[in-house]
């Protein structure tokens, strides 16, 4: 597997992320390995929450919600996946897949940090994958919250506003990666939170990983992860840990998810489910500090 890893230099100036990363090897699933990075802040022995972002941005995105959660005791620890932020990225989108990604973030999370006792905040990809893996692995797991995501298995169709997103991006000659995370916020981005977005990425040899997320959702029933994410769906119904949605008022793609999830979830039963007003699809980014309040929150209320 052909791999890219991003200068250090790109990574120099991001507004209010100055957080230093970490790194841990991981085995790339084709007999090499892969450096994956993360940030982490709060207290080393504090209650653990693992922010996972999705597509196509980095752990940037949970800049405003890390230190409310480290002020309010926890301890956040939030990934680049593979292909994204530090992390390294597969030269070909062919490198991709469902199944990788989970295995990947598995790797990093159980194997190299062995974190235990996690609550998941997952949003876009980082509940596509972190649902898999808290169905895959719940004695790991203490809670989840599910914002702006979902689990699917190709046997609903995915909304008009995301075919025209994937599309964009399959036929895209140049991909403007800091542009495609704005245009799913409510909030203007200025020109250096722009760049920290597109910071990852110096050309385009090092964006299979954006190009190539889209073409793994599952949309048909045939889909290669559609087996695992029944399975995930079927191990879901006997895991009775509690879980939050914390959905958003603005988001066109996932918001038919939420109620599907409240209601299929043992763990989301007669709880109070916020929603993040003013918000889009990115509420990280719109309402980070509203929606660490309400995992903080959550949080405590479950300890």
């Amino acid at each position: 597997m052909r791999t890219l890893r991003t200068p250090d230099e790109r990574f120099a100036v991001l507004p209010g992320f100055d957080l230093a990363p970490h790194y841990a090897e991981v085995p790339d699933g084709d007999g090499g390995t892969l450096r994956m990075a993360w940030v982490e802040d709060g207290p080393a022995d504090g209650p653990v929450v693992l922010l996972l972002h999705g597509e196509p941005s980095w752990s940037f995105l949970y800049r405003t919600m890390i230190p409310v959660l480290a002020d309010a005791g926890l301890r956040a620890v939030a990934p680049d996946l593979v292909g994204f932020g530090r992390s390294d990225k597969p030269a070909e989108i062919g490198d991709h897949s469902y199944a990788r990604h989970v295995e990947w973030v598995r790797s990093l999370v159980l194997d190299a940090l062995d974190l235990r006792d996690v609550t998941l905040v997952g949003q876009d990809w980082g509940g596509l994958l972190g649902l898999r893996l808290v169905a895959e692995h719940p004695d790991r797991f203490a809670a989840v919250v599910a914002a702006n995501t979902g689990l699917p298995t190709g046997e609903d169709d995915m909304p008009a506003v995301w075919w025209q997103f994937r599309r964009a991006v399959e036929k895209a000659q140049t991909l403007d990666v800091a542009r495609l995370v704005q245009s799913g916020c409510r909030t203007p981005f200025p020109p250096d939170v722009l760049a920290a977005y597109g910071a990852p990425f110096p050309d385009e040899s090092y964006k299979a990983g954006p190009r190539a997320m889209p073409t793994l959702v599952p949309t048909r029933p045939d889909d290669p992860a559609t087996m695992a994410n029944r399975a995930a769906w079927a191990a879901w119904a006997d895991i009775d840990i509690p879980f939050l949605c914390a959905f958003s008022d603005g988001d066109p793609i996932t918001a038919a998810m939420g109620p599907v999830l409240r209601a299929a979830m043992p763990g989301a039963a007669g709880r109070e489910h916020p929603t993040i007003t003013g918000a889009g699809h990115f509420l990280q980014e719109d309402a980070g500090p509203a929606l660490a309040a309400e995992v903080a929150r959550f949080v405590a209320s479950i300890r």
